[in-house]
């Protein structure tokens, strides 16, 4: 599969439904497969912790591009993804194809409640909910037997990057799940807690400015001073041949 590799993580470079596809390759493999997406702060993330890059670039079977700061770097190496895989938009499509397989999805994170509501929301659009947990749980292994109990096939963990991405990679094996996936916020806001960005701004891939303004304590670090040190990285990089 093509991929762009960007501050030393290799990201596919697809399309929805090539994306899709692969997906569904992975579902019916006998070993459970990390799906995990990228962008310019799981970049910055892997770039200052080498076990996050390690398990992105050697233990998650797929990484998918998320957001613009993707999207620039691969146009500095005079390369292009050719989606916008970001998780709030893609979930919905890929939760979709999987309840249309009859495959049931396990939800852990959030505060106490979100991934209750969450639930109802998806099940509401016909996807078959197997079970739900907070994101606070300080026992890993009773948490994944507790999935592996359910008989869920797919596993969504929003807990932060990199925590969530580190959860799966511990602990899927142990769940009986087929594909685990990473989600960051998709759970707050598919329960409404955090409101999305209005249309315009998620297509001319600006989201980020409206999460800032909406908690500008809590995302400052990641965009204000997150962005710039991604793109310094990324053009010394390209400096260096990587």
């Amino acid at each position: 599969m093509e991929s762009i590799t960007v501050l030393g993580v290799p990201v596919a470079a697809i399309g929805r439904e090539q994306a899709l596809a692969r997906i569904a390759e992975l579902i019916a493999e006998p070993e459970p497969a990390l799906l995990a997406f990228a962008n310019a702060h799981a970049c910055n993330l892997a770039a200052r912790d080498p076990g996050f890059r390690a398990l992105l670039c050697h233990r998650a079977a797929l990484v998918l591009p998320d957001g613009a700061g993707l999207a620039i770097a691969a146009r500095l190496r005079g390369r292009s993804f050719p989606a916008n895989l970001n998780g709030t938009d893609f979930l919905p499509v890929l939760l979709g194809q999987a309840a249309a397989h009859g495959h049931r999805v396990f939800l852990i994170g959030g505060h106490p409640g979100v991934a209750e509501r969450a639930a109802r929301c998806l099940r509401a659009r016909g996807v078959p909910i197997a079970g739900t947990a907070h994101g606070y749980h300080a026992d890993g292994a009773r948490l994944a037997a507790e999935v592996a109990a359910s008989g869920a096939s797919i596993l969504l963990v929003g807990m932060g990057m990199p925590r969530q991405e580190f959860w799966l990679d511990a602990h899927l094996g142990a769940s009986g799940a087929r594909l685990g996936i990473a989600v960051g916020a998709f759970l707050d806001f598919t329960a409404q807690r955090v409101p999305r960005a209005p249309g315009w701004m998620r297509r001319a891939r600006m989201e980020w400015v409206y999460r800032l303004a909406r908690e500008p304590r809590r995302m400052f670090g990641r965009y204000v001073l997150g962005n710039p040190a991604f793109l310094l990285r990324v053009v010394a990089g390209g400096h260096r041949g990587q």
